[in-house]
Order: structure tokens, then C-alpha cells, then sequence
């Protein structure tokens, strides 16, 4: 293992995470157009990761976003609060009445079930936090004079607007001036990307910010859409052909912008509510993989990418080898996809049970 963590000691967070907080709207189990009623719950795929590390994993995290001083942005306030995430990095926007200048982001989810999929329809446009630009956040301060072990932000906020893969960019310039570990999710979204240049706008972006990147994660297609690497061998099941191709793809993506760890979530839908589920890490010349979950029951498969990262961290946070950190990764996001909404819902001892091999027998 390449990755050399700052001492805890001299650091105020184990993780910082830069992007958007939002609010969800889950219709249960109608669609959004017959909905009448809503639960509503926070989430945004930076995010995730911090809420997930402080409440399951139990490490000191903190957002840096921005949210209109409104009704709405201080629901999704109080919500941050259950997370435990700390905000006093965040910034609040004045409200102009009407949401003209600056909005909250706002999103509805629908969880899919046996062959409908999943669907998800984001109302984000001029939200606050897309506005941010270079300059607008001291990252000496937050990173030097405080200290993070570890900054993790990714290409959902990198593609809100022209101005926050700017922010990015002077973040992990930042971050590893100070010796603080990047990790940063590809987490290639074809809605974000497809009025303002498309793939080929997102793989310009991505590949300036790659670099400065000391991990980094993506899923099946995010390597493709994001960086441009094609992925040669693929096929309908986890076969071992499948998984030598997309070994390939992470030890090119390492050599290619000198990442430390490269790791990838492996997953094929053979329904919403039931999906094959792993992943592969490569770390300083050797590959590491998960155990293959066949047939995995889903609730809500929103924030798995995010759950496995997070689980991913805790390893290396906590000290542990690589092969240990991508078998938390992978069993902490097949419990977090059990319940819904994008946040997880899992606890350690969970984490810790079903990566020793325990089944679904009931606990009391």
C-alpha cells in the first residue's frame, strides 16, 4: 500500500467531502408521477460518503457545500444534523424570494422493482453550491492550519457547473500540498453532462483532474464515459474473462495518471430488485478483489457506488491491507442497497459480520 495517512493527531477531520447536498423525494412504492405523498431524506453521491463514515464507521467527517438560507435548505440542515456530518464548512446563500439567483437542488427517486428500473429525475439547476467558485473557500486553512486525513469529492460536482471542477481542482491541489490522501468518484452521469459537451466534456474535465487524484473509483461504465478507457471482454456475468478486462482498465488508469489505488464496483442487474455485486481494487502493482455476491437482494440501489467508497476509506483510515479495505467497501454497500434512501443504514458490527461470512439468520 502506496497511501501515507497524515497523523491523526494533527488533523481536526478523519474525511472532508466537497459537493452537493440535496433533497429526496421517494415516492415508495408508486411511481413519481401517481405520487401523492413523499418521504423525504438527504443525499448527494459526495456526501454520502462522509454521513456513511461518520455514522456507520464512527471517524470525524465534515461538507463543504452551500445551501439557500431557506425553509427547504434548513430541512436539509437538520437532516445533515441526524447525519452527524459536521457543517461548519458549509455556506448559506441569501434567499432572494423566488430562488432566481441561487436554489437548493432538489430530487426525486424512484427505487425500481423486478424489471422496472430504477428512475431518478433531479430539479438542480442554479443551485447554490454549482455557484461556488475559485477563491470562495480557504483550502489552506482547512487543510493546513485544521487538517483532514483525506478529502474525497468527484465528478457529480465537478459537472454542476464551469466553475466547480475549477473549485475541485484548487481543492486537490490544496489537499496535497498539505499531504492529505484524494480520493475522488468518476460517478459519470449522463444527465449532468449532456446539454454542455456530453462524454467528451466530461472526459476534458476528468482527466485534469485525475492527476491529483491518490485514489480513484468508479463503477463498470464510469471509466469509459469519464476517462475514456474502454473496457474490451465484457459480458453478461461476472466471468473471469470479464474481470481480467476490467483488471486491465484499473492497472492502465493507475499507470496513466500515477493514482496510488484504482478500484471499481462490478455489478449486473438482472433485476432492480435483484443484482450481482463486487469489486476489484488495484493497489502499487497488485489487484485485490471482493467476494462476488450472486443474486443480491435490493431495496434501494441509490448510493452504492458511495457506500462501497465509503467502506473502501474506513480500511485504509483504520490501518488495515487493501484486500481487507475492498471487502468492507463491497459488504458495507450490499447492506446499505437493503433499505432505502441513498444513505446508509448499516452498522459496523453489520459490516464486520458479513464480511466474516455471516448469512441473513435473525440477531437477538
Amino acid at each position: 500500500m502506496k497511501l501515507r495517512l497524515r497523523e491523526r493527531k494533527s488533523c481536526r477531520w478523519d474525511l472532508i467531502a466537497l459537493g452537493e447536498v440535496m433533497l429526496r423525494f421517494d415516492p415508495g412504492e408508486r411511481r413519481i408521477w401517481t405520487a401523492r405523498t413523499f418521504e423525504v431524506s438527504e443525499g448527494g453521491g459526495e456526501y454520502n460518503v462522509a454521513r456513511a463514515l461518520k455514522r456507520c464507521f464512527g471517524l470525524e467527517t465534515a461538507i463543504v457545500t452551500a445551501l439557500v438560507d431557506n425553509p427547504v435548505g434548513r430541512l436539509v440542515q437538520d437532516l445533515i444534523y441526524q447525519g452527524g456530518v459536521d457543517q461548519s464548512l458549509s455556506r448559506w446563500v441569501p434567499d432572494d424570494g423566488v430562488g432566481r439567483n441561487a436554489r437548493n437542488g432538489l430530487n426525486f427517486t424512484e427505487r425500481g422493482f423486478g424489471v422496472r428500473p430504477p428512475l431518478g429525475c433531479s430539479d438542480r439547476g442554479h443551485t447554490a453550491v454549482s455557484q461556488l467558485k475559485p477563491g470562495d473557500i480557504d483550502w489552506d486553512e482547512i487543510f493546513g492550519r485544521q487538517g483532514a486525513c483525506w478529502f474525497h469529492t468527484g465528478g457529480i460536482f465537478s459537472a454542476l457547473s464551469d466553475s466547480t471542477a475549477d473549485v475541485v481542482l484548487q481543492a486537490v491541489q490544496a489537499a496535497r500540498k498539505h499531504g492529505t490522501i484524494v480520493s475522488y468518484d468518476l460517478n459519470y452521469r449522463d444527465s449532468l453532462w449532456k446539454s454542455v459537451g456530453g462524454k467528451e466534456r466530461a472526459r476534458e474535465v476528468n482527466c485534469r483532474l485525475a492527476p491529483y487524484v491518490d485514489v480513484l473509483l468508479g463503477n463498470e461504465e464510469d471509466f469509459s464515459a469519464a476517462l475514456g478507457i474502454e473496457v474490451e471482454g465484457q459480458d453478461e456475468h461476472f466471468s473471469k474473462v470479464e474481470v481480467e478486462a476490467y483488471k486491465r482498465v484499473l492497472a492502465v488508469a493507475a499507470k496513466k495518471y500515477d493514482s496510488s489505488v484504482v478500484a471499481i464496483t462490478l455489478r449486473r442487474a438482472i433485476t432492480a430488485s435483484r443484482n450481482d455485486w463486487g469489486a476489484v481494487s488495484y493497489d502499487d502493482g497488485e489487484f485485490f478483489e471482493s467476494t462476488y455476491r450472486r443474486d443480491l437482494e435490493i431495496m434501494d440501489r441509490v448510493g452504492g457506488g458511495d457506500s462501497f467508497a465509503s467502506g473502501l476509506i474506513y480500511g485504509y483510515l483504520a490501518g488495515n491491507d487493501s484486500k481487507w479495505a475492498v471487502e468492507c467497501g463491497a459488504a458495507h454497500a450490499a447492506l446499505a442497497m437493503t433499505t432505502p434512501g441513498d444513505t446508509s443504514m448499516a452498522t459496523l458490527s453489520e459490516v464486520l459480520r458479513l464480511m466474516r461470512g455471516a448469512g441473513a439468520r435473525i440477531a437477538r
